[in-house]
């Protein structure tokens, strides 16, 4: 996949987490921002890992 969009998915990602943060729905906040720092390009991916 196109590191771009990797980090465009996970840069939405994170924006919709703070903005439930910031509604009170702390469960689904940090889910979703746990859930963008394993698709960004960036450290730990799920979609960089090699098949062995």
């Amino acid at each position: 996949m196109n590191a771009t969009i990797l980090w465009i998915l996970a840069a939405i990602l994170v924006i919709v987490g703070i903005v439930q943060l910031l509604q009170g729905q702390v469960i689904l906040g940090v889910v979703l921002i746990i859930a963008a720092c394993l698709v960004g390009p960036g450290g730990y991916s799920v979609f960089n890992r090699r098949r062995a």
